[in-house]
């Protein structure tokens, strides 16, 4: 079997692995989707919500299409949803469709609501995921363990690094879409699939990202850890003031002068010029650090912050006019986050909301300090 080449980046947490067992079944895994508005009631649009179980967004428009006569174009949704485990959604359709979908019938699969909308639905129309995680044969040793991961994560924030999705069952889809970006081929042969190869570059965009998000926890963990003069030795190229600047700050997850930060949960980026008052914003969670996702539209940062960007993704500064860039948010937060313990069945379940474009593998990973997967 070919290895598995995902990055492997750092947790925030430095507690030992916890022992859970989790299965991404429809049973112990629940996504819920929310909605950016409130759908208008009148207009030429139909949105639909759909559960699902066990099957792609894609899969769910194929069954939808073939029983209603709805070409795949015409739907709209705002984002892609897991196979696994049991999902809703919303989709949008042509309102003339509607008698045809009142009846619609499959077996994984069902639609919950209907309501008339003025606008058809695009990608990242929606405000967040709501998800519930069951966690199985779980020990009241571990147990509380999980408690404590779950409380700091919710106090602190947690590094909102991509996910496995992004990167392909053996990790190989950074490494395609930096051979479209150096050859305009794979593996020697042009891509018919447009889709395809903007997916393939955005998992090396998603890699450099993981890559950068891993070197300001390290950073983080080291300042937390290390003196001055072992920080000193370590980085090289900051000065005494700049490591002085984050030592002083409190929270784990340090700000850096010169990088770009974002108004949390919605809101544009802007340099981080004050640091003494932009750390007192973030630790309020109206701002938070904004990560490169590299292209030529991506606002830039400066300074020590643009030093550290440029050791991550300074080789790839040679494709950056391929790609269009942005910037997303490197540090958030859990909403809505409850959790408990049933020691009879040794279940542990946990409900929390996340930002669209977050995942909550990522966050139960740095829950678990393991591959949920193994």
């Amino acid at each position: 079997m070919q290895e598995n080449t995902i990055f492997k980046p750092l947790y925030a947490l430095t507690h030992t692995p916890i022992n859970a067992y989790f299965s991404k079944n429809s049973d112990d895994f629940v996504v819920r989707e929310i909605p950016l508005y409130d759908f208008s009631g009148e207009g030429e649009h139909l949105v639909i919500e759909i559960s699902k179980k066990d099957m792609t967004t894609q899969e769910a428009l194929r069954a939808l299409s073939d029983f209603s006569g709805v070409k795949i174009r015409e739907f709209g949704y705002a984002g892609l949803k897991d196979k696994q485990g049991m999902t809703t959604q919303f989709i949008s359709l042509p309102r003339k469709f509607e008698e045809k979908i009142a009846n619609f019938s499959h077996e994984k699969m069902k639609i919950l609501s209907v309501n008339a909308h003025n606008n058809k639905l695009r990608i990242g129309h929606l405000k967040g995921n709501s998800f519930f995680i069951r966690l199985k044969k779980v020990m009241p040793s571990e147990a509380s363990k999980l408690a404590q991961a779950i409380d700091a994560i919710d106090k602190m924030g947690y590094a909102n690094y991509f996910g496995y999705q992004r990167f392909g069952k053996f990790g190989d889809n950074a490494a395609g879409g930096l051979e479209l970006l150096k050859h305009g081929t794979l593996e020697g042969k042009k891509l018919k699939n447009p889709k395809m190869s903007d997916f393939l570059i955005s998992a090396f965009q998603s890699d450099l990202f993981n890559r950068w998000l891993s070197k300001r926890v390290e950073i983080s963990r080291f300042v937390q850890d290390f003196s001055l003069k072992e920080l000193a030795e370590i980085y090289k190229f900051m000065n005494v003031d700049e490591l002085k600047s984050l030592k002083e700050q409190k929270q784990f997850f340090k700000l850096i002068k010169g990088e770009v930060l974002g108004h949390y949960p919605f809101g544009k980026c802007f340099l981080c010029e004050d640091l003494e008052t932009e750390t007192v914003r973030f630790n309020a969670r109206d701002i938070t650090s904004c990560g490169l996702i590299i292209g030529q539209k991506a606002y830039k940062s400066e300074g020590m912050a643009k030093t550290i960007e440029d050791e991550i993704f300074g080789e790839a500064m040679e494709f950056e006019n391929k790609m269009s860039g942005l910037r997303r948010f490197a540090w958030s937060y859990l909403e809505n986050v409850s959790h408990r313990y049933n020691e009879e069945k040794a279940h542990y379940t946990i409900d929390f909301t996340l930002q669209k474009g977050s995942y909550a593998t990522v966050v139960l990973e740095e829950i678990l300090h393991k591959n949920i997967f193994e």
